[in-house]
């Protein structure tokens, strides 16, 4: 659940690198870097790779497509890998790569994210900044295990703000530290660049420490982080509180089928995708049985389950909105939160380990008020963003590239809506014109994916906006590799792309962006 140049493959990017500008080749060799010495630092790799001799597990999936055999470290040109560990706490255990080109380094870096919980080095996420000249680096966010896993951190409140914020901005520093021992010379310009949990970290390093990044592209941001875990208990909670609530996969496909089928045409233009679930509206309603539960309908508590969904989680008692529902035409994704004996994993290990203090505990139980008060009291100070605060880093000339998939099914796509709308007010007209837009992208999934074109270079869009003060005034958008020809503009909130009346509409020249 990360951010990189999304959709795009691998060995089209090293065409793109092949055309950067030829620099001078390192200073230093990369095995003299094994004695580097850094604060609270043990390098423990320091070693030479030869062009496509990375030897790493390939990931499962889409994101394992690229390079030969479907191996997307194969076309990696040669680079210097260094590897260590931080220990800024004596509980702390911060993993942490940086890979530097041999040569054509482009005099930048990007650093990566993570995905949910983390617990692993994003290795796949580095191959695009690395493929593109950028020197690159990655965390596990201070611990080793399964991301959908919170019980890292009971007990051991440090493992928890290494994950919340210090273990990035660490991450930085080191990696920063030993661009410069290698090339003897300091990164003209700082990126930090992902999605979901890292689209969080770039949040937080925004606001926490604003000298790290000169641009910062936040996608599908995990945050506030508290809120979403009580999101994603809630969507879990509503589909599995009792069998006649639940929804199976095939009936939250005919239900986005029939969202899509009743929203998708507001746009002027019939595509199978929804421009804006804002300006549609649609009852679950329709699809009601009208007699006994049969597969192509849905009964009155399936109809309650997904309205709920929709309408996203409140307090019992004062109705306070405690984070967004979920937009029409996400329900592709609702599986990944209800398709089990309890809600996602993601949450329930939260609640469970870490607010509860229970392994007995059962989710039905949650307190939508008093247990939602505990958990933000606790945590929110380490894991939230707050739309105030980020001042400092836009005073500085700096910028922050928000973009969310409207059909996000895990994220709630209103979430940094709201924040963007939040973050305008708190800084004012003049530094959010100067340093923030935000990207909404029709019927894309979470981080990539879905019925619209989600392929968007977020690297290079956030890269030449630093480097040319120049904002982006739209973003091309295209389907990946294997899927049928489409481009489409994205537009700047609270801009759209509409259809100019002529032309493909397949074709982003076709539309132009404009007021609603």
């Amino acid at each position: 659940m990360n951010g990189k140049l999304i959709g795009t493959p691998v060995l089209a990017i090293a065409a793109v690198a092949a055309f950067a500008a030829p620099r001078a080749a390192h200073a230093a060799s990369c095995e003299s870097l094994a004695k580097l010495a850094l604060p609270d630092t043990t390098i423990t790799l320091a070693e030479a790779v030869a062009a496509g001799g990375l030897k790493l597990p390939v990931p499962a999936g889409p994101g394992g497509i690229g390079g030969a055999g479907g191996n997307p470290y194969a076309a990696l040109p040669a680079f210097c890998r260094i590897a260590g560990t931080i220990k800024p706490t004596p509980d702390s255990d911060i993993r942490f790569e940086v890979w530097m080109p041999a040569t054509s380094w482009n005099g930048k870096f990007v650093g990566v994210g993570n995905g949910v919980w983390a617990g692993s080095i994003s290795y796949f996420e580095m191959v695009q900044p690395l493929m593109r000249g950028y020197a690159t680096a990655a965390t596990d966010d201070g611990h080793q295990g399964s991301p959908l896993d919170a019980t890292f951190a009971v007990g051991h409140p440090e493992k928890l703000v290494d994950f919340g914020h210090r273990a990035p901005h660490e991450m930085t520093v080191k990696a920063k530290a030993a661009i410069e021992a290698f090339y003897e010379k300091k990164p003209q310009r700082s990126l930090f660049v992902s999605c979901s949990t890292g689209g969080r970290q770039g949040l937080m390093e925004a606001y926490r420490y604003p000298d790290d990044y000169d641009g910062i592209s936040s996608m599908a941001p995990a945050n506030p982080m508290v809120p979403l875990m009580v999101s994603s208990l809630w969507t879990g909670y509503v589909a599995l509180k009792d069998d006649a609530s639940h929804l199976p996969p095939p009936k939250l496909m005919l239900i986005k089928q029939a969202a899509v089928k009743a929203c998708d045409a507001k746009d002027g233009v019939t595509d199978g995708v929804i421009r804006d679930p804002r300006a549609c509206s649609f009852d679950p309603s329709v699809l009601a049985c009208k007699g006994a539960d049969a597969p192509d309908c849905l009964t009155t508590a399936q109809v309650a389950a997904v309205r709920a969904i929709y309408a996203g989680p409140r307090n019992p008692r004062s109705n306070a909105q405690i984070y967004p529902g979920f937009e029409f035409g996400s329900e592709a994704m609702f599986p990944l939160q209800t398709g089990g004996p309890e809600p996602f994993p993601v949450a329930t290990s939260f609640f469970r380990g870490l607010v509860i203090g229970d392994p007995k505990w059962d989710f039905r139980s949650f307190d939508y008020d008093k247990d939602v008060q505990t958990a933000t009291s606790k945590f929110s100070s380490i894991l939230d963003v707050p739309p105030t605060g980020l001042g400092p880093f836009f005073s500085k000339g700096k910028k922050l590239l928000l973009s969310h998939g409207w059909a996000d099914g895990l994220i709630p796509a209103r979430s940094t809506v709201n924040f963007h709308a939040a973050l305008t007010k708190a800084i004012g007209a003049q530094q959010t014109a100067a340093g923030v837009r935000l990207f909404m992208v029709p019927g894309m999934g979470h981080c990539a994916g879905g019925d619209g074109p989600s392929s968007i270079d977020t690297i290079g869009t956030i890269d030449e906006w630093v480097g040319s003060g120049q904002a982006p005034a739209r973003i091309l958008a295209s389907n990946p590799p294997g899927a049928p020809a489409r481009t489409r503009p994205l537009c700047p909130e609270p801009e759209v792309a509409k259809y100019s009346g002529s032309g493909s509409t397949d074709d982003a020249k076709s539309f132009s962006c404009g007021k609603p």
